[in-house]
């Protein structure tokens, strides 16, 4: 099989190894004659970005990159993004790199020409009419992970440092209007971050599957996810160079953002607190607490999971499918607790307090309450 493709749903995307080589091009096409690139601080340093800057300078697009991302970003990063692309008469992003690079990249290309405050925009009710839709600059994404699938997303994910909140900040025209998926860019990947962003991409998946919503596209393009997760990221953990499998997971991980509109659960409703208050990598916390998730949840979705086991070609059921997510994580060496990563005195009552305030608490098929989700937080850590 031939993996390169163009692709429009839900946005125009451009698929397949080397195809960073049209960075230029997805700009032009865009109408962006002056990018910054947006990435994290650890990726800038690394050969794929020079890449990326050699393609620009070549097309006569400039190399302006900003880079000061944390791995969670804050309001403060956004400020200096803000900044510098005001300050360089930017007129569109390139977002480049994992969850947290692209995540900032388009709230910078978001906010840049707004007047109110970021928090004014947090994914409540209607609160993204409040943004000035015109004022909004252009996104190209360049993902160089294969996990939280932001490259086909309409939102963000910001901490709040006061509150210490991860928000969820919305709008459809966050949106990128073009994306290059190149595998080739995630081959230098560590072994731990193809495991936590391939795990975050079987979240998306598996909390969308479950989700209790009526989205019959979004359930099937979820369960296709995680067929190829389940293919595919033990192969693309043990060989950091196929390409073959890192471009299916690439895949895998927008197909999970885009099956997420059908709603997320308790394991991004637990994930999003742990790793506001203890800085802990994302797409690995969600991986922790899934089990325990799937366990609390098996009331209301063991004949859906069952189903699923039977498409994947996992037999046992329900049982199966949770002996073959617990081996996985496993295999990965991921820690089977939220104390193996790190977290040595944990504050469950905040931890709940935070959870519960999350969006994706109300996607979860048994419904979250003070009462059954503080015995689930506190059951992660033991």
């Amino acid at each position: 099989m031939t993996l390169t493709a163009n692709w429009s749903y839900p946005t125009a995307i451009r698929f397949g190894a080397g195809r960073i080589a049209e960075l230029g091009e997805a700009c032009r096409a865009a109408g962006i004659e002056r990018p910054i690139l947006i990435t994290d601080r650890g990726l800038a340093a690394l050969p794929v970005t020079a890449t990326a800057l050699d393609v620009l300078d070549a097309a006569g697009l400039g190399r302006a990159i900003f880079a000061d991302v944390d791995p969670n970003p804050t309001e403060a990063n956004l400020a200096a993004g803000i900044a510098a692309y005001k300050a360089g008469g930017h007129d569109g992003v390139i977002a480049f790199g994992g969850g947290s690079g692209l995540d900032l990249a388009k709230t910078v290309a978001f906010m840049a020409g707004q007047t109110r405050p970021v928090w004014d925009f947090e994914d409540i009710g209607d609160w993204w009419t409040r943004a000035d839709a015109d004022a909004i600059a252009p996104v190209i994404a360049v993902p160089t992970t294969a996990g939280t699938g932001s490259e086909v997303g309409r939102a963000t994910v910001l901490t709040d440092p006061a509150t210490h909140m991860k928000k969820i900040i919305f709008h459809p025209r966050m949106l990128p209007l073009r994306v290059i998926c190149d595998p080739e860019l995630t081959v230098g990947m560590p072994p731990e971050i193809t495991a936590g962003t391939g795990m975050d991409a079987f979240a998306h998946c598996l909390e969308a599957y479950s989700s209790p919503f009526f989205h019959p596209m979004s359930q099937g393009i979820a369960l296709e996810g995680m067929r190829l997760v389940k293919e595919y990221l033990p192969r693309a953990y043990g060989d950091g160079t196929d390409i073959e499998a890192r471009g299916q997971m690439m895949a895998a991980a927008a197909m999970g953002a885009t099956a997420f509109q059908k709603g997320l659960g308790a394991i991004h409703a637990i994930s999003h607190p742990v790793g506001a208050m203890y800085n802990t990598h994302h797409g690995t916390t969600n991986a922790v607490v899934m089990t325990n998730v799937l366990d609390f949840n098996r009331p209301a979705i063991e004949d859906r999971i069952a189903a699923a086991a039977a498409y994947l070609g996992i037999p046992g059921g329900f049982d199966g499918f949770r002996d073959f997510v617990a081996m996985l994580i496993a295999g990965l060496a991921i820690p089977s607790s939220l104390t193996g990563l790190g977290i040595g005195a944990p504050d469950v009552d905040e931890l709940t307090r935070l959870a519960l305030t999350d969006p994706s608490c109300g996607g979860n098929p048994v419904p979250l309450t003070a009462e059954n989700l503080r015995p689930l937080i506190a059951s992660c850590f033991e």
